[in-house]
């Protein structure tokens, strides 16, 4: 997660007339969405976009990269608009979404944010990108909320328009290390990256929550090749002895299966040693490419977000991929970036459908969240509801508003739930030394 803050001169227009009377701007802050005001005239992102009755939105997500791919979000969002449209639309208005591919670079993350601007969208929603501070000024600076980005950043769970529906890396890290209580020695093996700088202390806040050390945390290349080395290193840390059962943390998102070819074959002398993850770098695919039962996460713990794919919860993403995406295989219904796609969209529905007949605009969009609109997601989720300053503000995250984990084990080669309901990491969360 990004740890570099915007200043305030960097809260354009969009946010001066929603969040001066909340008393949330400082003066210097709302001189400069002033100013910009009286030279700029309209502000974007004030239309509905592609045709009177239309609603434009765009979804982002990095595609054909060398490190962490999410094409399943932006396949799913163009799935679900394609079936929105089919069942008569959104309170009878068309849904036009818009894709974009910010390459995990963030030059292309900050054109997705200049050209959601220039489309007019009303939202940017259900996204992933890592580079929070190349795209968050240009939607700021539009008034464009950012409903469900996937929580890989900071800012996500900082700026007054993200409207985040899941606790992000936080929680599954915290989640993680309450689960690992009763594990030997725990290694981390993390990418060696801005975002990854704030892993470690999230998931020692969940060790020593279970009255575990801290981990040992080691650096790796997001985009290698190979991990032999660390591997190795890792299995060195995390035991003195063969027998002792320590625990490997990879946390390398798409890289997580180069990692664990290396670790299968550097673990034949460590055969006791376990390994754990967060969903996002493991899900049912990567289990049965290496192995299943037979494989080196048999018995892993593994954190997610929502339900078991399985669960009868999600008949509802399951649908729209079989109406209207039957056979993309980008589109996976356990993928959890498909998965927190398809809430976000839920969550713009209800967000529409609870403005009625009146204008859809960023700025109506926004008002409603801002104004305490309550959104049920069937149960994937708690009821969400977003607050300007929410009870984990004191922790760094005030935007997040879920901080509910699944707890999910690997038995007999297939991802079950290890634990029945979610488990609040909030306190967890609160305890946590990360400094931005």
């Amino acid at each position: 997660m990004t740890g570099r803050r915007r200043t305030p001169s960097t809260y354009l227009p969009g946010l001066l007339t929603r969040h001066a009377k909340k008393g949330v701007l400082s003066a210097g802050t709302a001189v400069a969405c002033a100013s910009l005001l009286a030279g700029c005239g309209v502000v974007p992102g004030t239309t509905g976009g592609a045709g009177d009755d239309a609603i434009t939105v765009m979804t982002w997500a990095p595609e054909n990269t060398k490190a962490t791919n999410k094409p399943g979000m932006p396949a799913f969002a163009r799935a679900y608009a394609r079936w929105i449209n089919a069942h008569g639309g959104i309170h009878g208005r068309e849904l036009n979404v818009l894709t974009c591919n910010d390459h995990n670079d963030s030059v292309a993350a900050a054109k997705c944010a200049r050209r959601a601007a220039k489309e007019n969208v009303v939202a940017v929603v259900g996204s992933y990108s890592q580079y929070a501070d190349s795209f968050f000024p240009s939607l700021e600076g539009a008034g464009i909320p950012y409903i469900g980005g996937y929580g890989v950043t900071n800012d996500e769970f900082t700026s007054p328009l993200s409207y985040p529906v899941n606790g992000g890396q936080p929680a599954l890290l915290a989640g993680l290390g309450r689960a690992l209580a009763d594990c030997g020695p725990v290694t981390l093996i993390r990418p060696d990256t801005i975002a990854g700088d704030q892993l470690p202390p999230l998931l020692d806040s969940g060790l020593k929550a279970g009255g575990h050390e801290a981990a040992n945390d080691q650096r790796a290349a997001e985009d290698a090749t190979e991990y032999d080395g660390q591997a190795a290193r890792a299995l060195r840390a995390t035991t003195g002895d063969p027998t002792d059962k320590g625990c490997v943390v990879p946390a390398l998102g798409d890289r997580n299966g180069t990692f664990m070819d290396s670790f299968r074959r550097a673990r034949v002398d460590y055969p006791e040693v376990r390994t754990a993850t967060v969903l996002g770098s493991v899900d049912q695919t990567v289990i049965d490419a290496t192995g299943g039962a037979s494989g080196p996460y048999e018995g892993s713990y593994i954190t997610g977000w929502y339900p078991v794919a399985s669960d009868p919860r999600w008949d509802g993403l399951k649908k729209v991929i079989r109406e209207q995406a039957f056979g993309d295989n980008r589109i996976d219904p356990a993928d959890a970036g498909v998965q927190t796609t398809w809430i976000a969209y839920t969550v713009f529905k209800k967000i529409v459908e609870s403005l009625g007949s009146g204008e859809v605009t960023a700025d109506t969009v926004t008002e409603a969240l801002d104004d305490g609109l309550k959104v049920s997601t069937g149960g994937l989720t708690p009821t969400l509801q977003w607050k300007f300053q929410d009870k984990l503000a004191s922790a760094g995250f005030p935007r997040m508003v879920n901080a509910n984990v699944t707890l999910q084990v690997v038995r007999e080669g297939r991802l079950v739930s290890a634990r029945k309901g979610f488990v609040d990491t909030t306190r967890t969360l609160q305890d946590a030394d990360v400094h931005y």
